[in-house]
């Protein structure tokens, strides 16, 4: 562990991990729009993010699971990928790694803060 990972670093670092996981899950059921038979797969965000540890100091590697999503409308072709739910869902996506970025800098910020005050 290097001197500036903190616990908030640390939690803020799986945040991070989660959203872009799932961001690429959400691009892909996307990019499958039009393929037959295709089946939207998600991530349950909050259970993803307590299985990346159990505590502050103790970081499970990240292995997260895709399910496929259930009691979505699916076409004749068998495909049921709504581009209004993944559009919503990866604009809410974004927003929580928006938040994280920002919550990182503000931890930056107060440890720059305790190592310029102790001069």
């Amino acid at each position: 562990m290097s001197m500036i990972e903190t616990p908030m670093l640390q939690s803020l670092e799986r945040l991070l991990d989660v959203s872009v996981f799932r961001h690429s899950l959400l691009a892909s059921n996307l990019a499958n729009i039009d393929t037959p038979g295709y089946r939207t797969r998600d991530i349950n965000f909050q259970a993803a993010l307590r299985q990346t540890g159990a505590g502050p100091f103790e970081y499970a590697e990240f292995t997260p699971v895709a399910r496929p999503v259930q009691g979505l409308v699916e076409r004749p072709d068998g495909n049921n990928v709504s581009l209004e739910r993944e559009s919503l869902l990866l604009a809410q996506n974004q927003l929580q790694f928006n938040a994280g970025i920002q919550l990182i800098k503000v931890e930056f910020r107060r440890l720059s803060i305790a190592i310029n005050e102790g001069r």
